[in-house]
């Protein structure tokens, strides 16, 4: 069975590795996946897309460590 491509938008979306819906889509055209433009067009497929991407997008730059606070010594 295949996979369609609302389907795989969401995988894509909540994989981690699509950091927008503009990227989303190039990486869903470049699978093969038809009608992209057309089935991501309603406001609320391309906003719960979007929001899935920016909560799960993790950056290739590892992330600095948090600052020390400073200790208060008397």
């Amino acid at each position: 069975m295949t996979t369609s491509t609302i389907e795989r938008a969401y995988e894509l979306a909540r994989s981690g590795n699509i950091p927008n819906l503009v990227q989303l889509k190039e990486r869903l055209k470049a699978d093969g996946c038809r009608a992209v433009d057309a089935l991501l067009a309603p406001r609320a497929v391309r906003g719960h897309l979007e929001a899935i991407c920016a909560a799960t997008f993790k950056a290739s730059e590892p992330e600095a460590p948090a600052p020390e606070s400073p200790t208060s010594e008397s």
